[in-house]
């Protein structure tokens, strides 16, 4: 399938869900990301959920993050260059709703793609080879670029992969790991 077609598709089926099935299947993916050998690593970046767009609830993610005491790092995006600017999550950051309702720091320490090392990536579909379907803005794809190659990709969906992506992008950044709640899929690194 096309990512416009899946974008269609993973957007209704996720329409489909009840509040208590999110809150169930996102406890399930964060209870699953446990058994990643992952948590030796110190900086993570999380996106926070839209909860408009039925995304998997990373609160409990962020739960797991911090009990151990991990650095946590945000998102703010700007819609003019579709580039985002990270941020050291903090007792003292403020957040506010962007016009595309999503809660972003409003500013604080700044933190360089480089610097992070495992970044849980929002996605709508996926397929067996790892490559993602995100709302089309690319803005994932342009961060991860700017990481450092070693840089643990994670995406967390409901859903499991499609066959494949027909539309993949020479700039398309695949995962390493998709985490759903019922199993983790681990997907082969790019021959070269």
């Amino acid at each position: 399938m096309f990512k416009k077609e899946l974008r269609k598709k993973y957007k209704e089926l996720r329409l489909e869900l009840t509040l208590d099935q999110i809150e169930d299947k996102s406890l399930a993916i964060a209870n699953r990301l446990l058994q990643l050998d992952i948590w030796d690593k110190s900086y993570f970046h999380l996106f926070l959920t839209i909860e408009e767009q039925k995304e998997v609830d990373t609160e409990f993610v962020l739960q797991i993050l911090a009990g151990k005491d991990k650095d946590i790092v945000v998102s703010k995006s700007h819609f003019d260059t579709c580039q985002m600017t990270h941020f050291l999550l903090t007792d003292n950051t403020k957040f506010q709703k962007s016009e595309y309702n999503i809660y972003e720091p409003v500013d604080g320490i700044e933190v360089p793609p480089t610097k992070i090392e495992v970044v849980f990536v929002p996605l709508l579909a996926y397929d067996k080879n790892g490559n993602r379907v995100g709302y089309g803005k690319g803005f994932y794809d342009t961060f991860l670029s700017q990481c450092k190659e070693q840089v643990i990709k994670i995406g967390l969906s409901f859903f499991n992969p499609e066959e494949s992506i027909a539309d993949v992008s020479p700039n398309d950044i695949r995962l390493d790991y998709c985490v759903t709640p019922e199993t983790i899929h681990k997907f082969p690194t790019k021959s070269s």
